[in-house]
């Protein structure tokens, strides 16, 4: 009986220890020669890449580039800290051409952002890029091609200083959507608080509390196109792409009802 059980044992074992060797000859060597427009320079580049690791490329592999313009701006945690007194009154001067769209305190009533209150990066940034391209608009690249970079800073430090103004007509925004708590795993979609929870969980991420629905699904529907991308590293457009159209509608109303 004993040397019936060893024998089954001994069999299961070397089964399984042979499912194994060949699954992972499969899976580190066959398969990633298998992939379009990998190319290694051999066996060990094929295995390093298909354990996630660094292999060396070819030198003669062309890089990529991108064929629109990309944001310029690097964001840091220290950036535009300690605004002035000076500063913030400067861009006050300067906010007074934006009054139209932004309104006179930083609060729109044209379906625009609210930038009340706002990240000073998150303003900062965006200005650069409308400046530069990577951000089209063919209202805001007028108006921000001709700030200095000392201009941008002071109007990034004025609207920061503003107080947040809650409309009055806004009404309870109830419990927040699935794809704003929790995101989508199974989609590898982070939750929207991830970034834009606070202030302070993302460096350059803007607050999305109490902006105009219609702006947010605009700019969800342009990221999802790639009609804007000034996001660093496609976050929000690979976000953006798996988003259905009933969860940019529900991200959109939530953070439009935020108080």
């Amino acid at each position: 009986m004993s040397r019936h059980v060893n024998r089954w044992v001994n069999s299961s074992v070397t089964i399984t220890a042979g499912i194994f060797i060949v699954a992972a000859i499969i899976g580190f060597t066959l398969l990633p020669w298998g992939q379009p427009g990998q190319r290694f320079s051999g066996l060990w580049d094929a295995i390093c890449s298909a354990a996630g690791l660094v292999y060396s490329s070819p030198a003669n592999q062309p890089v990529v580039q991108a064929d629109y313009p990309m944001t310029r701006v690097v964001v840091t945690p220290q950036m535009l800290s300690g605004a002035s007194a000076e500063s913030i009154g400067r861009g006050a001067t300067l906010a007074l051409r934006c009054t139209m769209c932004h309104g006179a305190r930083g609060m729109s009533l044209a379906n625009t952002p609210n930038l009340a209150g706002q990240d000073p990066i998150a303003i900062y940034k965006q200005l650069v890029d409308f400046q530069t391209g990577a951000r089209k608009s063919a209202i805001m690249a007028p108006v921000a091609v001709g700030l200095s970079d000392e201009d941008v800073r002071d109007l990034a430090a004025y609207y920061a200083y503003l107080p947040r103004v809650t409309p009055e007509s806004s009404a309870s925004a109830g419990e927040p959507p699935q794809i704003v708590a929790n995101g989508a795993p199974m989609r590898s979609i982070a939750p929207c608080g991830a970034c834009h929870g606070t202030l302070e969980s993302k460096p350059g991420a803007g607050w999305l509390d109490g902006q105009p629905a219609v702006y947010l699904r605009a700019m969800l529907d342009a990221f999802a196109s790639s009609a804007r991308h000034n996001d660093i590293g496609e976050q929000m457009r690979n976000v953006a792409r798996g988003l259905t159209t009933e969860e940019i509608q529900a991200a959109a109303q939530y953070y439009a009802k935020l108080q």
